[in-house]
């Protein structure tokens, strides 16, 4: 039950980004890794936005775009 109510608490953010290659994702990965209140993440390589979807709780989608372009990557959210 506890876990059902944390999935309800839950939101899911998905963003557009220019990540291109498995190294680019292993990079932003130690940067999005260090976010407080990430669940899990995954980019879709095969999509062409590049999408970048993200499970998290009390994460503003500001300090995701901020995370990334302090990275070298572009990366906006979709609504």
């Amino acid at each position: 039950m506890l876990f059902l109510i944390q999935l309800l608490n839950m939101d899911i953010l998905v963003f557009k980004t220019n990540l291109r290659y498995r190294k680019n994702i292993n990079h932003i990965g130690a940067h999005l890794d260090n976010l407080q209140g990430i669940i899990r993440w995954n980019v879709d390589l095969h999509d062409k936005d590049k999408i970048l979807r993200i499970e998290a709780k009390d994460l503003s989608p500001r300090v995701v775009e901020n995370t990334l372009s302090h990275a070298g990557y572009s990366c906006e959210e979709l609504e």
